[in-house]
């Protein structure tokens, strides 16, 4: 039954429409295009990191606004086809040595912006996929405190529900400045929501 849901909905979705005549990666490139309208977070120069990237984009849209002097790193399990001015990294986030890996690579609170689109597998039980959302954006937690600058963005998916506002919280401290916003693009009856958050205050310390 889910799964015919799913179809029913898409087939009905605008946003599907204009993935495929536009020859988009996913509907994603119009939740972050939104972001971008709305928060102008993009600029050029910047070094950006997307995690669990795949299919690739957001890291696209991010290297359009960044010019040729920045660039986005992307990282996820799965191959993600190239893209130009995109490092394309194979790696899985949960590997208890990512945070080494990435740190190895780009070094300590370097990185301009740093954003998660990352999502459970879907089951459709909320008291299944929020747990497991909520630990995805623990993990991104972690890495964002060793990778951004003072000063950096990040915005991190999350879904709405047991103690999602704990999580809201925690990250407002790491912060100057946080919205909440939910594209047009999500599906109406979805419990995602994307938190920005600007002027990150803290410095990984040795």
């Amino acid at each position: 039954m889910i799964k015919n849901n799913w179809l029913k909905r898409n087939l009905k979705d605008k946003y599907v429409y204009y993935v495929k005549k536009k020859n988009l990666r996913s509907r994603a490139w119009f939740k972050i295009s939104e972001i971008q309208k709305h928060y102008k977070i993009f600029k050029p120069n910047m070094i950006v990191v997307d995690l669990g990237a795949a299919p690739g984009g957001w890291s696209k849209y991010a290297s359009t606004k960044i010019g040729k002097k920045g660039y986005v790193i992307a990282y996820d399990i799965k191959k993600i086809n190239p893209i130009k001015n995109v490092i394309c990294i194979v790696e899985n986030i949960l590997n208890i040595n990512f945070i080494n890996k990435i740190t190895n690579y780009l070094g300590y609170n370097n990185v301009h912006i740093v954003m998660s689109d990352l999502s459970p597998n879907i089951s459709g039980i909320a008291s299944i996929d929020i747990p497991k959302s909520i630990n995805l954006v623990k993990l991104v937690i972690k890495i964002i405190k060793n990778i951004l600058k003072i000063g950096g963005i990040c915005i991190i998916k999350i879904f709405q529900g047991n103690n999602y506002e704990y999580y809201i919280k925690y990250i407002f401290n790491m912060f100057k400045k946080i919205k909440i916003f939910k594209p047009n693009s999500s599906h109406s009856n979805s419990k995602e929501i994307y938190i920005i958050a600007f002027k990150f205050k803290f410095k990984f310390k040795n």
